[in-house]
């Protein structure tokens, strides 16, 4: 009897995942983008199975398109979980994800260091629906339990959080979700799954913006919800209602960036430790925001659960953050994104994080002289010139 084949490397899988095995005979190498909105069929037969999910088969474009389904396939396989929903953006994934298991009179505990747009979500969305949110530091374990109610149903967390690069501890508090009966939904956007799978540390719902990492060029725009086949059906059922479907371009332009995945994400990593390792030490630098360093509250949670490497994000308080940026002109753009191959910056206080109450900012850490770094894959000996120049002009 053979051995079981290993199971392959990321790199090999986002390479492969989600393509159907191809006939010997001549087949497109790269799936050609179906654009059309609706399908045609034999008979009723045909037609009800279609529409039932008996056979799974395209029908109508806002019930997804053949590129979604291949992206789906793709991205299920890279996140280790059972299946996969795409959507239009990040927020309809996350807003997909949730609505899918909450109801009226429904709890959640979420960190207070998400997403801004995520904070308003929950903030001033959720409590028009009937659904209450409690705010709390999720890498205070005490804080997060006193906070469950037996209405909670959802822990919402990010795997590294925006801007500040915080490593909320993802197995205890999976374990504490689901000791109390509740899921634990993690925004793995910072991460990617090249350097962390959540669903292997007990989260039940894993989301992304896909125009970050998964994609990589900020060319391609939508989100993803990974989980159980159980979730992503009520997942997929409000976000058909909810009209938050990705266009066909949109994920098949994600696919050809996530046969890159692994490469990139190695570049990505291995250059935003060498920019931190240097602006830790530059005495413009008030504090640098990276789970890579020794002195980050997080240090050894995070080379835990991160063996492979962080991704390409950080954060910096500089001494003349407007300075810094204008010196910077023309070399590494300022821009209200992340995740691109190019390195850019981007400044929290007036772009991610504007939703949030000046107070809060202020409270969390975000204050007018941070700037986050999306870290690309340039050569490392430009990047360092380059920021150092700045530093010293």
């Amino acid at each position: 009897m053979s051995a079981p084949k290993p199971a392959p490397d990321l790199t090999t899988l986002a390479a492969r995942a989600g393509e159907e095995a191809r006939p010997n005979r001549s087949a497109p190498l790269v799936e050609p983008i179906y654009q059309s909105t609706v399908y045609a069929f034999a008979d009723l037969d045909d037609l009800d199975r279609a529409m039932s999910g008996e056979e799974p088969a395209s029908f109508y474009y806002r019930n997804g398109t053949p590129n979604a389904a291949t992206l789906e396939r793709a991205l299920a396989a890279l996140e280790g979980t059972e299946a996969a929903l795409v959507a239009g953006s990040g927020m309809a994934a996350i807003s997909a994800a949730l609505l899918g298991v909450l109801r009226a009179g429904d709890h959640v505990v979420t960190d207070a260091r998400v997403y801004g747009v995520t904070y308003a979500l929950l903030a001033e969305e959720f409590p028009r629906l009937g659904i209450e949110v409690s705010f709390v530091d999720a890498c205070n374990h005490e804080e997060v339990a006193a906070a469950f109610r037996p209405q909670t149903r959802v822990l919402h967390v990010e795997s590294l959080t925006n801007p500040l690069m915080t490593v909320p501890d993802l197995p205890a508090l999976a374990a504490l979700a689901h000791g109390r009966g509740a899921l634990l939904s993690v925004d793995n956007t910072f991460a990617s799954p090249a350097m962390l799978r959540p669903a292997e540390h007990g989260a039940d719902l894993v989301t992304h913006s896909v125009s970050k990492y998964l994609s990589g060029h900020s060319a391609a725009f939508g989100g993803v919800v990974c989980g159980r086949a159980d979730l992503m059906a009520l997942a997929r059922t409000r976000l058909l209602r909810l009209g938050g479907t990705m266009s066909a371009f949109d994920a098949w332009m994600t696919l050809q960036g996530l046969k890159t995945l692994g490469l990139r994400m190695r570049a990505h990593s291995g250059n935003a430790q060498a920019v931190a390792d240097v602006l830790v030490n530059h005495p413009r630098v008030k504090a640098v925001y990276h789970p890579g360093l020794s002195d980050h509250p997080q240090f050894h949670l995070a080379m835990d659960l991160f063996p492979n490497g962080f991704g390409g994000m950080l954060s910096a308080e500089i001494e003349d953050a407007p300075g810094f940026v204008r010196a910077l002109a023309g070399r590494i753009p300022l821009a209200p994104s992340l995740a691109d191959v190019v390195t850019t910056l981007s400044w929290p206080w007036g772009t991610s994080h504007r939703p949030l109450p000046e107070t809060e900012r202020r409270r969390l850490g975000i204050t007018p002289g941070l700037l986050r770094l999306s870290i690309g894959i340039e050569d490392i000996g430009d990047l360092l010139g380059e920021f150092e120049a700045a530093l010293e002009s």
